[in-house]
């Protein structure tokens, strides 16, 4: 059994991601005060609601590719940027203590889904959608 064959493919990473994004975004609006309590109060709330706005939109967006199996290039590094982003953010302002440290939970749960990006294996990229 080689290497190759127990590698994920980008649909599943797409979906795991996507998932993941999908529901840590919604969850503000779903049921805001167990979110701020595992999270840690908000000075403005207009903000939060932005950003889960964002993570729900592009993990809509990653899930849906993972599902019809049209994972791109561009899908590929969106998953990865933005994660990388939400690492900068999460490290960052928990160790400066503006934000609680369960965030660097997530920062860890970023890391993996870009390690498992860049272990996908490529061949089954999409290269043009359809």
């Amino acid at each position: 059994m080689g290497a190759s064959t127990i590698r994920p493919g980008p649909s599943l990473v797409a979906m795991l991601q996507g998932g993941y994004w999908l529901i840590t975004g919604i969850w503000p609006f779903i049921h805001l005060k167990s979110f701020v309590w595992v999270t840690g109060p908000k000075q403005d709330y207009w903000l939060l609601y932005t950003v889960s706005v964002l993570i729900t939109v592009i993990g809509g967006t990653l899930l849906a590719a993972g599902l019809r199996k049209r994972v791109t290039q561009e899908i590929k590094g969106l998953g990865i940027a933005a994660a990388a982003g939400l690492i900068g953010i999460d490290v960052y302002y928990a160790l400066t203590d503006v934000i609680r440290n369960i965030y660097l939970l997530d920062a860890v749960a970023e890391a993996v889904l870009i390690v498992l990006w860049f272990w996908v294996r490529s061949g089954e990229i999409s290269e043009k959608s359809v």
